[in-house]
């Protein structure tokens, strides 16, 4: 490792970004994952991250990673997935470069309850990899849950690893390295055009919508056949970032519309108390009553991001707090700040 370098173990996660090491953004997946089973690692990377480089047993709450769904079910098969799960990662052996198998994750233990904790250890050779990192990707959690595909989060990671390197703003890739670095399982959109119109299109216009980089995959020719294709990648103007964020608000529905650049016919807008999400399980009807209701993204949100919290008690404390102010004008990214300042007041 070169004198002065920084780690990527040495980065922090910080309450709305989490840290990616470079080398596990651009693997090749032997093994296919879906887009939930990339979220879930994503997770457990960051519950790891104090100490991802060591051999010791990591602790998480299984409610931190089933996100929306009620059953732990999707969990258990997205963990049998990424244990089974063979990958490919780029690195250097004796100042060669050199191509290392490895398994995304080790042995777990799954409480059987449903409010229970999982047990899971880093693979050895992974840990030797995220030690001697020096690259990795800040990757926001708004925009990771929001972003619809396995290909556009791939996407977004790989454009997050290299958005700031300041004397690069592209980088060229061999067509076939670039659909196993995408996650394209082998025999599957093997046309360019198909490849083009199910994968990387939508892709990049989700990544231009939600994230603070625009992005443009291009193809190179070889004789008639695509072989090879550019990655280009350049920052945001203020109002183009602004946009972002915003876009981050809407459904998701809502989103993938104006990602593919469609206009759609609405009825006239409800008004604040009225629009509300569907009532979720468990939460107190009298919330509603106190002001505008929130979306039920907000609560996906709450949830993912502040585990082992009652979020309905944290709502009741944001509308006492709120009474008497001014009404925010998005209450939902309100409430979001507000429990983020409550959560780092009151840590469990």
């Amino acid at each position: 490792m070169a004198a002065g370098a920084i780690r990527t173990v040495e980065a922090r996660p910080t309450a709305d970004s989490l840290v990616k090491p470079g080398e596990l953004v651009d693997l090749v997946e032997v093994t296919p994952l879906t887009l939930n089973d990339r979220r879930i690692y994503n997770l457990l990377l960051e519950n790891a991250w104090d100490a991802i480089d060591k051999p010791v047993t990591h602790v998480i709450a299984k409610a931190a990673l089933r996100g929306s769904h009620n059953s732990n079910d999707r969990v258990g098969d997205s963990l049998e997935r990424l244990m089974s799960a063979i990958v490919k990662v780029a690195v250097v052996w004796d100042g060669e470069p050199a191509i290392e198998r490895v398994q995304l994750l080790g042995g777990n233990l799954e409480s059987g309850r449903a409010d229970g904790l999982l047990e899971y250890e880093i693979p050895a050779r992974l840990r030797k990899i995220i030690r001697n990192s020096q690259v990795f990707a800040r990757l926001q959690r708004e925009v990771m849950f929001a972003l619809s595909s396995k290909y556009a989060l791939t996407l977004y990671e790989m454009v997050q690893k290299r958005g700031n390197l300041r004397w690069k703003a592209s980088e060229r890739f061999a067509l076939d390295s670039f659909r196993g670095i995408i996650g394209v399982p082998k025999g599957k959109l093997s046309s360019w055009s198909n490849l083009k119109l199910r994968a990387i299109d939508p892709a990049v216009a989700e990544v231009n919508a939600l994230s603070d980089f625009m992005v443009e995959v291009v193809p190179l020719k070889t004789g008639r056949a695509v072989t090879h294709v550019e990655l280009r990648w350049w920052r945001k103007d203020g109002d183009a970032s602004g946009a972002a964020d915003r876009a981050l608000q809407f459904s998701k529905v809502g989103r993938r519309a104006k990602a593919e650049g469609r206009t759609e016919q609405v009825a006239p807008a409800t008004p604040p108390v009225a629009q509300a999400a569907t009532p979720l399980r468990g939460r107190p009807a009298w919330l509603d009553s106190r002001g505008p209701a929130l979306l039920t993204e907000t609560y996906e949100t709450a949830r993912l991001r502040h585990p082992g919290y009652d979020i309905y008690f944290v709502e009741g404390e944001w509308r006492a707090w709120s009474k008497g102010k001014d009404p925010a004008q998005d209450p939902d990214r309100a409430f979001l700040a507000f429990f983020r300042r409550y959560a780092e007041g009151n840590p469990l």
